[in-house]
């Protein structure tokens, strides 16, 4: 089955540029186009679309404003942000994120149109591939997923999942000093729903990877900051670690807890290789949460495509961590929890809206 898309742009280029790349996908089909807000809600209601590739700043209407519509409506279509790189245009990001949109991609500002257009495709490849498993749970768990209703909402508000265990609580003796938290795609929602049940007062450090590239990450920070109790920052190379605190590790860079010469824990920010495909990665963070906290970690594995966090996860596990892995039903893509899950690493299976109860009785 094809994946009909609307293209939404209010420059002919770069509708014409986006018509081009996603005709080199066999499983996709353009099946319209758009050069505002208005026009693209009448398209959408009439063209039925899977996915809209949505312009965050248009005249009109704005992609942030049509999305908003598409919620208030409940129209069955996914939306995929695509956003200039500048503070505007990563703030509006981050919002429609937190509203439920599918993913984004940032238009790429090379001068060198060949170069545009293979940056464009290799994006592209990776939203489809994500997007593709996501209509095949949606297939699987019989629901449907407009933009921000994914099927995890759907399913929790009518049939609470139950949390899976397989390690008893009552049987870890030692609590937990810091929790270590990777996800992917469907990142920024699902981060909203769970980091303010978290309270101000949690007593330990929680250090996350979203994979994003560099400038976004700030802007998700700024924005979970303002609704959780806890404070959330962009991690910095070199700082000390705090209690009651949420480090995001910045876009583009990798990071990892150490000990200072004091033996003061502190984050490092590094230029590293990818691990993965991604940087930062997950992996990388985790083995150095096994090396400093031991068994004295929370590891949680969410939303997210491929597998990144499985061998940190393997690592933390050998040395007595608790992982948690978030369920199929309210994952964007079961990609990452999977991995964990079918390797036999997760201590706790929950879904979205229980990750926060299950990280407290740990700590």
């Amino acid at each position: 089955m094809k994946i009909k898309v609307l293209i939404i742009d209010d420059t002919i280029f770069y509708r014409k540029i986006i018509s081009d790349v996603l005709a080199g996908f066999p499983n996709v089909e353009v099946v319209g186009s758009a050069n505002n807000g208005e026009i693209a809600l009448a398209r959408i209601r009439s063209l039925h679309p899977d996915l809209v590739t949505l312009d965050v700043e248009m005249p009109v209407k704005n992609g942030l404003e049509v999305l908003h519509d598409i919620l208030r409506e409940n129209l069955n279509v996914d939306c995929l942000m695509v956003s200039s790189k500048t503070e505007r245009g990563g703030e509006i990001t981050m919002e429609a994120l937190e509203l439920g949109a599918f993913d984004f991609i940032t238009k790429p500002d090379s001068a060198s149109p060949e170069i545009n257009l293979a940056i464009l495709s290799k994006e592209f490849g990776r939203v489809l591939t994500s997007f593709s498993r996501r209509l095949e749970m949606r297939k699987k768990l019989g629901t449907k997923g407009p933009a921000g209703r994914s099927p995890a909402k759907a399913n929790i508000a009518v049939q609470p999942a139950e949390i899976k265990r397989f390690m008893s609580q009552a049987k870890r003796h030692e609590k937990s000093q810091a929790v270590a938290i990777g996800i992917s795609t469907g990142g920024p929602n699902a981060l909203t729903r769970m980091l303010p049940r978290l309270p101000a007062d949690i007593g330990v450090p929680l250090f996350l990877v979203q994979h994003m590239p560099s400038f976004f990450t700030s802007a998700l920070a700024k924005n979970l900051n303002g609704k959780c109790p806890l404070l959330v920052k962009e991690a910095e190379n070199g700082e000390t670690v705090h209690e009651n605190t949420v480090y995001i590790a910045p876009g583009g860079k990798h990071m990892k807890v150490a000990s200072s010469s004091d033996l003061q824990k502190i984050i490092r920010i590094t230029d590293d290789a990818p691990e993965n495909n991604c940087k930062p990665a997950v992996d990388y963070l985790f083995r150095s949460m096994a090396r400093e906290y031991g068994s004295k970690a929370t590891c949680v594995i969410m939303t997210g495509m491929g597998s990144d966090g499985k061998l940190g996860c393997t690592v933390t596990k050998a040395s007595g961590a608790v992982i948690i892995a978030q369920d199929e039903a309210s994952s964007v893509v079961y990609g990452m929890p999977k991995a964990i899950v079918d390797a036999g690493l997760a201590d706790i299976i929950a879904p979205l809206d229980k990750i926060a109860d299950e990280i407290l009785a740990t700590v």
